[in-house]
């Protein structure tokens, strides 16, 4: 009975059945994985990116209110913060009662250059007055000397005609200093005026600004998408430039695949490339290369690799290559931003 029971085991085909389909199932995936690899440039290295636009006050101040929370969706345009205004708003009502005190000003220096105007005006007519006076003087000493010579007059009213001429010479020398002097106050007056509309001009541009930084304070999203987690809180204080949070456009998305350096001969723009993230490994995503980078990855790190100094030691460098997603509305809702996938191109 013994000898009988291991005669049919050994007839017994299941086993070699077993085995020859492990084999076939072993070598049907083996083949499919070796071509893979053959026919195929492949990277993990890659992830789903997007825009992400940081909102920042332009001016400093504290928070008065937040119109939004964490991770809530927000239109482009829509108020998302607002900066407390009332010491600007003081500086905007000083700056304005300068302004108008520097108008007066303006007007007083218009109103001295015209006295001084006017005082050049007379200036001219004393000129004229000294130089007829002088005229006067000089006829009355001709007279007197005829008179003199004729002994009609005496040596003392002679005299008193040469001094008149004298006087009257002296005055009109006065009167011509006077006018220079005159001259002269207006071109000051003319520049001071000047200076005055110039400081004029300051103030309003410095309240132009000051209206400008009060804009400011109310902070609007510069796109639409969904924000990020909140930095910010009502009451704090922040600086001008302090990321309040970021804004992820969900709209658009692409990939950035890092390539390894010896994977790039058959890949080009254009080129379509088959996209799986890793977080649903079930969807089969069609993409297109867009763009190469000019450089590798390396290069745009805080301290680049220098070759030339130290020992060198060859490291494999890659390329990140710009992929855009075929179809992206289909997907749109399980793409996020920093998303790990797997991108494979066709290159047999």
């Amino acid at each position: 009975m013994a000898e009988q029971a291991a005669t049919k085991e050994k007839k017994s085909p299941v086993r070699t059945i077993v085995i020859i389909l492990v084999l076939l199932v072993a070598g049907y995936f083996g083949y499919k994985k070796i071509n893979f690899v053959l026919t195929h440039e492949t990277t993990d290295n890659a992830q789903i990116e997007t825009q992400i636009t940081p909102v920042l006050p332009r001016v400093a101040g504290y928070v008065k209110s937040i119109s939004v929370k964490d991770y809530d969706s927000v239109k482009t345009g829509q108020l998302v913060v607002e900066l407390d205004d009332a010491e600007l708003q003081t500086q905007l009502l000083e700056m304005e009662a300068d302004y108008r005190q520097a108008e007066v000003d303006v007007v007083n220096a218009k109103a001295a250059l015209n006295n001084a105007v006017v005082s050049l005006r007379v200036n001219k007519g004393n000129i004229d007055l000294s130089q007829m006076r002088r005229k006067k003087a000089e006829d009355d000493l001709k007279r007197d000397q005829s008179l003199y010579a004729d002994q009609a007059i005496t040596k003392k009213q002679l005299d008193d005609s040469k001094f008149n001429l004298e006087t009257a010479g002296q005055q009109v020398e006065n009167s011509k200093t006077d006018l220079t002097a005159a001259e002269s106050r207006i071109a000051v007056l003319q520049a001071n005026i000047q200076k005055a509309a110039a400081g004029l001009d300051v103030k309003k541009a410095k309240i132009e600004q000051t209206k400008l930084k009060l804009t400011y304070t109310k902070i609007y999203s510069p796109q639409a998408g969904k924000i990020g987690k909140k930095n910010v809180s009502e009451g704090q204080y922040v600086q001008a430039g302090t990321p309040l949070f970021s804004i992820v456009n969900d709209t658009t998305y692409w990939v950035i695949a890092n390539f390894k350096e010896n994977q790039l001969k058959k890949l080009y723009p254009g080129k379509e490339v088959d996209i799986e993230i890793d977080a649903f490994p079930d969807q089969k995503i069609k993409g297109t290369i867009e763009s190469l980078s000019d450089a590798t990855g390396a290069k745009f790190s805080l301290l680049p690799p220098d070759n030339a100094s130290g020992n060198f030691v060859k490291v494999t460098q890659r390329v990140p290559v710009k992929i855009q997603i075929k179809d992206i509305d289909k997907y749109r809702k399980m793409l996020r931003a920093g998303l790990s996938v797997f991108v494979s191109a066709e290159v047999k």
